[in-house]
């Protein structure tokens, strides 16, 4: 600390006789910091560089950063109860059972070299004796119950246009890359990403006992195939508008959009009946028509068993897996070494992330809850959030881009919005899942069917606004539009985001700003177009909708200027919503901060002044390192810019930030205050 930021020590050192209270911590990490850089100059490098220099990514994965390090810290977690239930003899049926079993199931290597393929027999022979396309399109959707993708993806979520039911929705599917910009782009890395995925698609084959020649020949066929759903796959962009997206149809209509495809066949493999269906990409759906009546039935076998040998292949031998870590793992994200076993038992049983609740993800989160999350935390949590809302409500009130009229609706949004912290208050029930210790394929065609089933079991019934979308252990947050709420789970109410024993200023940069980034949601370029019942409707007046486009407009110019790797920038239209939020979130999370003092000037502590430490406590949450393939399939598919020019990209927008660091003309982090994008 001791060769900060000159300029901002002198601040600092004239008030340092204020910090008596010497009983609070700052919460901000000395050991990260760079001191040879300034923040005014590079926020993220000054707090986190230290950390940057002497910290290597762990062989087993593509990046490694403050949500990387409690997100192992989560597993760990996990794998102490996971392991705990696996070395009892539980009561059939339980939970506990369940637990254990399924761990035993995945952990008994040589019971799955025994089987072989075996457990997938049944499946291989149903796709190898289709001979009709109705009998493909049907297969496609059998296979869609037990978690193998297809061209097209099903699910059911609430109708975007009447939040209060349920709705069945088709989605353009069927690709083994990340992105169409994989099949489609000569750039080096995807060109060699394409041949690594010819080398997969024959590898799983021959495995499955294909000869070599015909299996490299099916590989051809299969991308060649995947490259068509690619050239008709609307954009990441695009896939952002939601009104482009939705075409709520009676189910005779999607025969009007595609003649050529079976969609009565495709309807009965899914073992629903349904009366209207959301087709959110009907362009797709036409081009997949086509291509549907133009492929011979023996390519679509070949397409077919190749997915299902990828979905279940971590269940299978160890070639097959090892096959599968050679392309998603190294060739796509960079990794050189595949995780260890138990590690992947972890993460299989619990989830990762949104959407993925693994195969008993609630059981061992109710668990952890019981065990890693103090009330203490929700308490500070509930207050740390009611006093976020109040902050953006001032926000509105005191925007001078908006016109009164919508400024009322903009709030009578927020005045809705619902909060969830750390844990549902209804656990998912795993009654009818059967998990047995000796057949892990079964097992994972079981609890993907059990999540089929869940899923499809929603339609006809009220939406149940208490259902989360993640786990307790996971370390995220998120808004929904369609519930229009806000929720963070247990495992992200830590350090560096939230620590108990720090002061409010670096909670408020870090926890206080996640707050206010998902607050925001709701009003970031897609949000903004739901409304406070999470209804997709225009509650916007023509003017205030252009005056906001050109704010975002500026921020999209802003993020595309920047350059992670040599020749590949953020695309400042996919990050838009991420960024927004991030400003937001970032510029209400402040303002909760001053109204937290109530008049009082905040204490230094270690040398640092309350802004300051705002500011480094936001920081300090990005610190994160890429491996440059992994940051390439980022670049391509995540909405969030990467974590440099997240922590730095808001800051240089924020008024408060220039004057708590004395930012001047010259300093890498200046920008004029005319130029400053100021959105909520």
């Amino acid at each position: 600390m001791k060769s900060m930021v000159y300029s901002v020590l002198l601040v600092a050192g004239a008030a340092c006789a204020l910090a008596a209270d010497a009983g609070l911590q700052s919460g901000l990490s000395k050991e990260n910091r760079e001191v040879a850089v300034r923040p005014q100059d590079d926020l993220y490098t000054s707090v986190n560089g230290g950390w940057l220099k002497t910290v290597d990514i762990p062989a087993d994965k593509s990046n490694y950063g403050a949500f990387t390090a409690l997100d192992d810290l989560s597993r760990d977690r996990i794998r102490t109860i996971i392991e705990e239930c696996a070395a009892k003899k539980n009561p059939p049926g339980s939970d506990a059972q369940k637990v254990g079993d399924m761990y035993h199931s995945f952990m008994d290597e040589t019971r799955i070299e025994e089987l072989g393929l075996k457990p997938l027999a049944g499946e291989l022979e149903a796709i190898r004796a289709l001979s009709r396309p109705e009998q493909v399109a049907q297969h496609f959707g059998h296979l869609l119950q037990i978690g193998v993708e297809t061209p097209l993806a099903f699910g059911v979520e609430p109708d975007k246009k009447s939040s209060r039911q349920y709705l069945a929705e088709v989605a353009q599917s069927g690709l083994g890359l990340p992105d169409r910009d994989y099949y489609l782009t000569d750039e080096p890395r995807f060109k060699q990403g394409r041949e690594a995925y010819l080398v997969y698609i024959a590898k799983l084959l021959s495995l499955a006992g294909k000869p070599e020649d015909e299996a490299k020949a099916a590989a051809k066929r299969i991308l060649t195939l995947e490259t068509q759903f690619a050239g008709a796959h609307l954009t990441r962009v695009e896939l952002r508008d939601p009104e482009k997206n939705y075409h709520k149809m009676p189910i005779a209509a999607l025969s009007d959009v595609s003649a050529n495809f079976p969609w009565k066949a495709f309807l009965s493999g899914l073992g629903v009946t349904l009366t209207e269906i959301d087709l959110n990409q009907p362009t797709f759906a036409k081009a997949l028509g086509e291509v549907f009546a133009a492929t011979p039935v023996d390519t679509w076998k070949e397409y077919l068993e190749f997915r299902l040998l990828n979905a279940y292949a971590i269940g299978l031998p160890a070639a097959f897996q090892k096959a599968h870590f050679e392309l998603h793992g190294a060739a796509i994200e960079g990794i050189p070494q595949d995780k260890n076993r138990s590690d992947k038992a972890v993460e299989l049983i619990s989830g990762e992330g949104a959407g993925d609740f693994g195969v008993l993800g609630d059981v061992v989160g109710k668990l952890y809850v019981e065990r890693y999350f103090p009330p203490e935390a929700k308490a500070r949590m509930d207050q740390l959030v009611a006093n976020l809302l109040t902050a953006f409500d001032e926000g509105i009130k005191n925007l001078t881009w908006m016109t009164p009229e919508t400024k009322a609706k903009a709030r009578e949004k927020l005045s809705k919005y619902q909060t969830k912290i750390g844990y549902p208050s209804h656990w998912r029930d795993y009654s009818t899942l059967s998990i047995h210790a000796d057949d892990l394929i079964g097992n994972l065609i079981a609890s993907r069917k059990h999540e089929y089933d869940y899923a499809v079991g929603k339609l006809g019934r009220p939406v149940d606004r208490q259902e989360w979308q993640m786990t307790p252990q996971t370390v995220n947050a998120y808004y929904s539009q369609s519930a229009n709420e806000i929720v963070f789970p247990a495992a992200i109410l830590q350090p560096p985001f939230f620590n108990v024993a720090a002061d409010d200023a670096v909670n408020y940069g870090g926890i206080g700003a996640v707050i206010g980034h998902e607050i925001s949601h709701g009003f970031d370029d897609k949000g903004s177009q739901y409304d406070g019942d999470g209804n997709l409707h225009n509650w916007w007046t023509e003017t205030d909708r252009k005056a906001f486009e050109q704010l975002t407009k500026k921020l999209v110019d802003q993020y595309t200027a920047y350059e992670p790797l040599p020749g590949s920038h953020v695309n400042g239209a996919l990050t838009l919503g991420e960024n927004i939020a991030d400003l937001s979130g970032l510029a209400v999370a402040h303002r909760a901060y001053v109204m937290s003092l109530k008049g009082k000037k905040a204490p230094v502590i270690d040398g640092l002044t309350g802004d300051q430490r705002f500011f480094m406590g936001w920081a300090q949450v990005w610190y994160r390192k890429y491996r440059d393939a992994e940051m390439a399939r980022r670049l391509k598919i995540d909405p969030h810019s990467p974590s440099q020019f997240r922590a730095n990209g808001a800051p240089i927008n924020s008024d408060a930030f220039a004057e708590a660091f004395d930012v001047k003309p010259g300093d890498k982090m200046y920008k004029a205050p005319e130029e400053r994008i100021r959105i909520w």
